[in-house]
């Protein structure tokens, strides 16, 4: 008689590993470690399974307290690390950690053509908007005039807008959360995680040390209810503390409505993730809080579609090849088909 073997419930302890974490105190990677520790359980996905990715940066040591596969890379190519390892090994849940200046700066160029390729692989970009690890250095996503110790009189560059660049890159989710808020972060990489494709996941994450409140209109009790704005699928555009104002459009403009002087409910803006061009609209709204009249920051899945996976479509076209020309000739491969017969 055969016996039958149940898998282990498995808890987020199952997840920590005896490595001493080392962020300052108060830093926010500790929230979103956690947050990724507790959802882990729930994927269902056996340990040996998943692999955690990471460049260089204060959350690319993320690898080292997490009880699974891992791999801490060099800086800017977890993307392309990651690329090589699903490629190999699809069957593998595969996370990629990174920061604004390991993903954007110098591994900018990886993690656009990641996305466009389109591998089931789950980013996790932290924004700090600083450069944590090398000690307060301005980075791609540091605002205008930004004070550092390598902007001595204020940064002159024009910062990036993450989800905007992973739109133009084509990804096929684009979502952002931030480390204080520990439930949308937990419902964030969830949905990341059940997304087929690339998920594009911005981490808003507090460096108390070098950048301390950077996001504090989004996080903090008095200025967030009117300063954020978190999509539900199918639901209106409502936010503000006494949920009394809206968002509608006025042609292709978002507008602010007053909802407690008359406005209805009927012209909001109802949003919809799989609707590309008012996601491109979404991911604008990317105003300074600190100007009056701004438009709220959104929170939340702003965009997902449906298109094959690289690794998918690799193993397909090796299969196609294989079957309609049998075993491969690695001489004739190289030998390409412009070749030359010299004669005397």
């Amino acid at each position: 008689m055969s016996e039958t073997t149940t898998a282990p419930v498995l808890t987020a302890k199952d997840f920590a590993t005896d490595q001493e974490v080392r962020w300052c105190p108060g830093c926010g990677d500790y929230s979103i470690l956690a947050q990724v520790q507790k959802i882990m359980p729930g994927l269902g996905i056996p340990k040996e399974n998943i692999v955690i990715i990471s460049g260089i940066g204060c959350s690319s040591r993320f690898p080292y307290y997490m009880n699974t596969y891992g791999m801490h890379s060099i800086h800017g190519r977890a993307t392309a690390v990651a690329s090589g390892l699903k490629a190999a090994r699809p069957e593998l849940s595969v996370w990629i950690v990174t920061g604004d200046g390991d993903g954007l700066s110098i591994g900018g160029n990886h993690t656009i053509h990641l996305l466009r390729r389109n591998f089931d692989v789950n980013i996790m970009l932290f924004n700090n908007q600083i450069y944590g690890l090398t000690k307060g250095q301005y980075s791609p996503t540091s605002e205008e005039q930004k004070v550092t110790k390598s902007t001595p009189y204020g940064s002159i560059d024009h910062p990036f807008n993450p989800l905007a660049l992973a739109m133009g890159a084509d990804a096929t989710f684009i979502a952002r959360t931030m480390d204080r808020d520990p439930r949308h972060l937990q419902e964030s990489l969830i949905r990341s995680h059940k997304h087929k494709g690339s998920s594009f996941l911005e981490i808003y994450q507090n460096c108390n040390i070098f950048n301390d409140g950077a996001f504090e209109a989004f996080t903090e009790k008095g200025a967030r209810p009117d300063n954020t704005l978190f999509l539900e699928q199918g639901k209106p555009l409502i936010f503000g503390a006494q949920k009394n104002k809206g968002i509608k459009l006025d042609g292709f403009k978002p507008v602010v409505v007053d909802l407690a002087e008359g406005a209805g409910t009927n012209d909001l803006w109802v949003h919809d993730d799989r609707d590309f061009y008012k996601a491109q609209i979404l991911v604008r709204m990317f105003d300074d809080p600190r100007i009056e009249g701004h438009l709220p920051r959104p929170f939340g899945v702003f965009y997902e579609t449906d298109r094959p996976c690289y690794e998918e479509m690799m193993e397909l076209q090796i299969q196609e090849v294989i079957s309609s020309k049998g075993k491969g000739d690695l001489d004739k491969l190289l030998r390409g088909h412009e070749t030359w017969t010299i004669t005397g």
